[in-house]
């Protein structure tokens, strides 16, 4: 632990607080009774006063104190930061530690400790989890430390400038949950370099059919020679393009269950993007608002991951809308074949919905398009509120014309040929992985 030698000042506590004002109304009774005895409460309060300063030296010096970060964290995963303590001597009550941080580190910016011993190494320290709500580089820069008596009226405290970083990255808890480990283990795609028969676009070979085979697999005219039903066999479709765009405007910095949208997108995205790692295919991100933020190169190997995971992590923030028509048409511009472009999106009003439907519509022209959008928990919750009073109503009508529009906008995509996921926060992971290997198998990107 660092070594400090800091001034110990001394300082009062909220008992000792109560203790004097208690003896206020003493005052006030000793001057109604026996004005002559006006003595007794200022020497009542030196003893008080000269009680807080012997219980605080009672309480002993702090020999060496010090505060431990994570160097990395993710949003929305606790992140334990912990502050230890060891002292020379003295008797204390309470033990008690403050940080101050940069708020996406969340709790306000603030982090109380209470500090208590250390079984086996002899000193004392506390741990508090925090909870980053943003990504981005936290600072962590003061700390605080407090030790109380043993009476409770006196305590020393000190304070000391902090230099810490905590580089806060895109969630990938679901990357790592054991469901999909086990599935992309059992998978059968992706996972060794081989050629592998089934669904695809490139004939490989052909069998003899079976009953449950798909009959659009057979092939009549080899049936027909040997008079025997045959099936095609095809190696299964590799080497696809896949673009994740993230729109980072308004409407996706908006919280959704604490979090941001664009991180609850980011995460699914970082999850169906180790599926399309793990499958054979290349992936990119795209992130804009009213202009192009981030454009990665395609990725082929899941060893590239991290690539892909610092591209994420490097999405901003914005208050300003998204400027679809320029955003889309770069990307266009930027793809020399034919992809699968999963876009991440939101939007609050028609008249941006309608800005929005027409770039799509532009790109389904060259592209296969997935509109991928997170259910607004929010206007459900409003529908479906009892209608005690006439605000309440308002509010329920109004949430019912906005939903009524959502899905307008969503119909009309899914007229253009766009593929539509939308799904609470905790399912959109799993649901976009679903259609990723739906539109594989149904050989639609190449």
């Amino acid at each position: 632990m660092a070594l400090s030698r800091p001034i110990l000042p001394i300082v009062p506590t909220e008992r000792a607080a109560w203790v004097a004002a208690a003896f206020a109304p003493v005052a006030l009774v000793i001057a109604a009774v026996a004005p002559g005895a006006w003595i007794a409460a200022p020497a009542a309060l030196g003893v008080v006063l000269l009680l807080i300063v012997l219980d605080a030296l009672l309480a002993g010096r702090s020999k060496a104190w010090d505060v431990r970060v994570p160097g990395d964290a993710e949003v929305g995963q606790p992140a334990a930061l912990i502050m230890l303590a060891e002292f020379g001597g003295g008797s204390r009550s309470r033990v008690e530690g403050a940080l101050e941080f940069d708020p996406r580190m969340g709790h306000d910016g603030r982090a109380n400790f209470e500090l208590t011993p250390h079984p086996a190494e002899g000193y004392l320290d506390g741990t508090f989890n925090a909870k980053p709500e943003r990504r981005g580089t936290a600072n962590v820069s003061r700390g605080w430390l407090r030790w109380t008596g043993p009476l409770g009226l006196g305590a020393r405290q000190i304070r000391r400038a902090l230099d810490e970083q905590v580089r806060i990255w895109p969630d990938l808890s679901p990357v790592r949950s054991k469901e999909l480990q086990t599935f992309l283990r059992d998978a059968q795609t992706g996972q060794i370099a081989r050629r592998i028969r089934g669904e695809g676009t490139q004939f490989e070979a052909l069998s003899e059919y079976e009953a449950g085979m798909d009959r659009r697999r057979i092939d009549w005219k080899a049936s027909a020679r040997h008079t025997k039903l045959y099936a095609r066999e095809n190696e299964s479709e590799r080497n696809n393009q896949i673009v994740f765009a993230f729109d980072c405007g308004q409407a996706m910095c908006e919280p959704v269950d604490g979090m941001p949208r664009i991180d609850r997108a980011v995460s699914a995205a970082l999850t169906a993007s180790y599926v399309a790692l793990k499958s054979g295919d290349r992936v990119s991100l795209f992130g804009f608002d009213q202009r192009p933020q981030v454009m990665t190169p395609f990725v082929g190997d899941a060893r590239a991951f991290h690539r892909l995971q610092s591209a994420a992590a490097s999405l901003d923030y914005t208050s300003t809308e998204p400027n679809f028509t320029l955003a889309l048409a770069t990307l266009t511009s930027k793809l020399q074949r034919r992809s699968l472009i999963i876009l991440f999106s939101d939007f609050t009003d028609p008249t941006a919905a309608e800005l929005m439907i027409e770039s799509i519509g532009r790109l389904v022209s060259k592209h296969l398009v997935l509109f991928v959008t997170i259910t607004d928990s929010e206007l459900e919750e409003f529908i479906a509120e009892e209608p005690s009073d006439i605000a309440v109503l308002a509010r329920s009508v109004t949430a019912d014309t906005l939903a009524h529009q959502r899905e307008i906008v969503l119909q009309r995509l899914r007229r253009m040929g766009v593929d539509v996921v939308e799904a609470p926060w905790d399912q959109i992971g799993y649901q976009l992985i679903d259609k990723y290997f739906m539109i594989k198998n149904s050989e639609a990107i190449g």
